[in-house]
């Protein structure tokens, strides 16, 4: 294991220095073909005690079948719910996946088109080959990486691409979130080489191939990434965009964009430039505007010198955000964040993505009135913060940066590995009209002295941190961690943290996190901790200090949490996190009915929802 954790640490070493290009969600167009090789793969865990047998055997070389047993893995999942074997659950190391996918011959045999491999992410560190050619590394678990596999493929005779891809779930003090391993040296307890990782935060520790795998081409002189920026001034919007295109140093490029209905509403030559749009339909957040989350549809296309012409088309919500001392302004009107925080968890699949468990948060988050959500505590995917964008839900996005916590992990390294996958996640995201604010770490220590750390801007910050952000989003939970079972406490307490920081910084607060571990069907009266009814209590305590101070400078209230998680084994945690208003199989507690209640009598204060929008019994 020691070899293993030298070799990742190299990688972050080396691999963060280099970033990649753009970063456009695959689609299809008339010059681009999407092919999804998700499903079911091959696996293996290299349990080796130093895990680096399938680096010194060289693996990715031949049929992973031929190099020991093997089970099947779906992908995505994580692989840790898969099996039976409590070893692969709580695998920390080296595993290997496998796929043989057939790419079709037109691909190979036209020599003007590129073929990309995709991973939407893989936890955390990763190794791609094809045909047992290494094609590309990364660092980072919740983010995708990709590499152009073409001439791998046209060097191999036949169509079969022998995709094997090897991932460390192993957590470093410069990774992120960071960790540490532990071995353990005495042997009157513990095996030769017995090791543990050990990590700062609350949700456990997922691995594998989270997000489907795709190949898909573009020509070889191809758009690579496109930059939107919108406002509006009364019935006009303004929407400045900048194509980058690769492969082409004099390709002319037309940009169109469409209403919802298909007419044209403006057009423009040229790479860069700003398209006008009259009687502008506005991207508004859910519950807000009567037609909210209208999106545009802007279709890029680039033509070579050599006519090769290649289409991408982007859905792009107007809109404008700003934020002043007491406010948060989506398109100049006030926004409340009533909302939730989340996690990428559920049953079996773990954090892998699963277009059923998407649908139906996003449902659930409708039926309770939440227009927004924080993406606790890592970046989700992609397709997640295209539906926010399609259903109007607001998301504060964030990175991985989560317990941050050990003096070792403010140092260079880490610095340069968390700016690396701040830009990745920027690169990402940024054409999304859901996504409002950037967070850039959770939690993170504060009680060090300036001079020992390098100091990280936060938007769920520390008190170091404040005077660099906009918003200043709070943790606390009054009568849970601090004084257990003293609801009585939490008016008092929660008024004087909003005084204080409010007073001290003069800057919109959000209540980023509160809540209440619930065990689904445990009951008391009067309430205890752990019962329904606590949950509901401390959610009740909460929302008369919200009621008071948004009438002030308080901007938002996020749930910790949505719906119960897994987190590693401890004697706190029964099963994993039970803060969920839903549990983990996305059925209600009385804390769900309670906030469904408050956020759509919130969201009818506005007076702008259609009656068909209105909580009924309201």
């Amino acid at each position: 294991m020691r070899a293993a954790e030298r070799l990742l640490l190299a990688a972050l070493c080396s691999v963060c220095q280099a970033l990649q290009d753009g970063m456009l969600f695959p689609t299809e167009s008339p010059s681009r073909e999407v092919k999804d090789v998700s499903g079911l793969w091959i696996f293996r865990a290299d349990e080796s005690p130093e895990r680096s047998r399938g680096f010194e055997q060289q693996w990715y070389k031949s049929p992973l079948a031929e190099t020991g047993p093997v089970i099947d893995m779906p992908v995505p999942s994580s692989y840790n719910d898969i099996t039976q074997d409590a070893q692969i659950r709580d695998f920390i190391g080296w595993v290997w996946y496998e796929k043989d996918v057939w790419v079709p011959a037109r691909w190979i045999q036209d020599r003007g088109t590129r073929i990309v491999l995709r991973v939407g992410s893989a936890h955390y560190y990763s190794v791609l080959w094809v045909n047992g050619v290494k094609v590309t590394e990364h660092v980072g678990g919740h983010l995708p990486f990709e590499a152009d596999i073409s001439g791998v493929l046209r060097q191999t005779s036949g169509n079969q691409c022998r995709i094997t891809i090897a991932v460390n779930n192993t957590l470093t003090l410069e990774t992120l979130p960071p960790g540490t391993i532990q071995y353990m040296t005495d042997r009157s307890r513990y095996p030769a080489g017995y090791f543990v990782q050990n990590t700062n935060f609350d949700f456990f520790n997922y691995a594998g191939i989270h997000r489907p795998v795709l190949l898909y081409t573009t020509p070889k002189a191809h758009i690579d990434d496109i930059t939107v920026e919108t406002t509006f001034s009364d019935n006009i919007g303004l929407v400045s965009f900048n194509v980058s295109v690769l492969g082409s140093s004099k390709a002319a490029v037309k940009v169109t964009l469409s209403a919802q209905d298909g007419r044209c509403v403006a057009s423009a030559d040229g790479s860069r430039g700003v398209l006008k749009v009259t009687d502008v339909n506005l991207w508004w957040p859910y519950l807000m505007h009567e037609n909210p989350a209208y999106l545009y549809s802007m279709e890029v296309q680039a033509t070579a010198e050599d006519g090769q012409t290649d289409v991408y088309t982007l859905p792009v919500g107007i809109r404008t955000v700003k934020v002043t001392s007491t406010q948060f302004l989506i398109n100049n009107k006030p926004f409340y964040f009533h909302g939730v925080n989340k996690h990428e968890d559920a049953d079996i699949r773990g954090k892998g993505f699963d277009w059923p468990l998407v649908v139906k948060d996003f449902n659930l988050m409708k039926w309770m009135g939440a227009n927004s959500f924080r993406t606790s505590h890592y970046p989700y995917a992609e397709e997640i913060l295209q539906m926010a964008d399609r259903h109007g839900i607001v998301i504060i996005d964030e990175c991985p940066g989560v317990g941050i916590k050990d003096i070792r992990s403010f140092g260079n390294v880490s610095l340069a590995h968390h700016l690396t996958v701040m830009e990745e996640l920027v690169r990402r995201d940024k054409n999304h009209p859901s996504v409002v604010m950037w967070s850039v770490a959770n939690e993170p220590a504060s009680e060090m002295p300036p001079e020992e750390k390098t100091v990280f801007a936060d938007s769920l910050c520390s008190a170091r941190q404040a005077p660099y952000v906009d918003v200043i989003c709070v943790n606390s939970y009054f009568s849970w961690y601090q004084d257990p079972g003293h609801t009585e406490l939490i008016g008092l307490q929660l008024n004087t943290q909003f005084d204080n920081w409010y007073g001290k910084y003069q800057k919109p607060i959000i209540q980023s996190e509160y809540g209440a571990d619930a065990v689904p069907g445990l009951h008391s009266d009067p309430p205890m901790m752990f019962t329904e009814e606590y949950q509901k209590t401390v959610l009740q305590n909460y929302h008369n200090v919200f009621d008071q101070k948004r009438k002030e400078f308080v901007i938002g209230e996020l749930i910790w949490n949505f719906a119960d998680f897994m987190t590693s084994q401890s004697i706190i945690r029964v099963v994993g996190n039970k803060k969920g208003i839903f549990t983990r199989q996305r059925q209600p507690k009385a804390g769900a009915f309670l906030l469904r209640e408050r956020y759509w009598r919130i969201a009818n204060e506005t007076g702008v929802l259609p009656t068909w929008a209105r909580y009924p019994c309201l």
